[in-house]
């Protein structure tokens, strides 16, 4: 498995740990980790902190986003795939979208690169989330 997923990986088992929602995402400039981040959603009571969000945020202010990959372990919302159009982000690797995909024809028409590796760790690490906490899944994509 590539590096950058697996950190994605870990930071959305962390994530599940403490309590949340069990998305991770990394980003990535020049082959080096620029940033980590979890859906903290449960954690801090905050209804923007999804794992892409918290990795941008962890990342600081940056000149630009233009050289960076992002890799999330889980296809990004609308608020996500909004950011990385808006901060240009380039390229996003997708742990999985069977789950939740539909944000890939708006990434893709605004020029972002998608790659959905489709692996199996991640469907099934969202199939027990969602198995174990259905209401709190429907709650962090608005479906209650």
């Amino acid at each position: 498995m590539d590096e950058f997923m697996q950190a994605a990986i870990d930071e959305a088992r962390q994530g599940r740990q403490e309590g949340g929602i069990p998305i991770g995402s990394v980003l990535v400039r020049d082959g080096q980790i620029v940033a980590r981040g979890r859906n903290k959603r449960v954690q801090e009571d905050n209804p923007i902190k999804h794992g892409e969000m918290d990795c941008l945020f962890n990342a600081g202010r940056q000149r630009s986003y233009r050289d960076t990959v992002l890799y999330t372990t889980l296809m990004p919302c609308y608020m996500c795939a909004g950011t990385i159009v808006q901060f240009k982000i380039p390229k996003v690797m997708v742990g999985e979208s069977r789950t939740f995909g539909e944000s890939r024809a708006f990434l893709e028409s605004h020029g972002v690169e998608v790659v959905d590796l489709n692996l199996d760790e991640c469907v099934q690490m969202m199939q027990d989330f969602i198995a174990d906490e259905p209401t709190l899944w429907n709650e962090d994509i608005m479906e209650l």
